[in-house]
């Protein structure tokens, strides 16, 4: 999270309405909205290795890979987000009507940044983890070959997996990719 748009406390369908609205995107957090800021090369170049990996892995599965204008319903946190890349599997669930706030995510990924790091490992890596259909999250880095997955085991408690360059990243929805893949077309 960047800057906070907005001071006051605003309610979850006041947030739908004006961010349907808008040109730019906003995250809404515990009644807070915050503008999201762009992303750098490197960044959107893992996003868009990342979407290209999936569709490969997932197209034996009943899951699709969403990229990141897909908003995601955080009910725990009253929020509102926009993860990089999300997963669905079987029939994608909404918030409303408007078909545009997924509630039934299977895996989110971020990409971390500098200015986002520490709210993606921290409140809102906690707020993913109370969606129910949530089956995992993952944290890629921009710095170097290096993905944290968490996964949830069957009694509801999370474990990690550190994938570093070489690694193979196996998705807790089905399939596995070479974590170097995420990498490929990038300057170092």
């Amino acid at each position: 999270m960047t800057s906070t748009a907005q001071q006051v406390q605003v309610e979850l369908n006041e947030y739908l309405r004006a961010e349907r609205a808008s040109t730019v995107k906003h995250e809404l957090w515990r009644g807070e909205v915050f503008a999201m800021a762009g992303a750098s090369y490197v960044h959107n170049r893992i996003v868009a290795n990342l979407l290209g990996v999936l569709r490969d892995v997932l197209a034996e599965h009943s899951c699709r890979a969403l990229p990141s204008d897909m908003k995601i319903h955080v009910p725990s946190r009253e929020g509102f987000v926009y993860p990089d890349v999300s997963i669905v599997c079987g029939a994608p669930q909404f918030y409303d009507e408007a078909a545009d706030v997924l509630v039934n995510p299977a895996s989110v990924f971020e990409v971390l940044s500098e200015s986002t790091e520490r709210f993606d490992r921290g409140e809102k890596f906690f707020g993913y983890r109370s969606i129910p259909s949530l089956r995992e999250c993952l944290l890629i880095s921009q710095q170097a070959p290096h993905v944290e997955h968490y996964a949830r085991r069957p009694d509801g408690t999370w474990v990690l997996a550190d994938q570093i360059a070489g690694g193979m990243v196996s998705l807790a929805v089905g399939g596995k990719f070479l974590l170097d893949r995420l990498y490929e077309d990038i300057s170092p």
